[in-house]
């Protein structure tokens, strides 16, 4: 599971602990970022 905060102008991505893993200039880039992310994980 992962949250989405818009912060000053920029999405910021949390996992379900609540660590930032990485910011993006728009949602739709911030979801494109999660799944190669999750991708790179498995």
């Amino acid at each position: 599971m992962y949250s989405m905060r818009y912060t000053c102008g920029h999405i910021q991505v949390y996992d379900n602990r609540g660590n930032f893993l990485f910011s993006a200039d728009t949602e739709r880039e911030a979801r494109e970022e999660l799944k190669e992310y999750a991708e790179s994980a498995a």
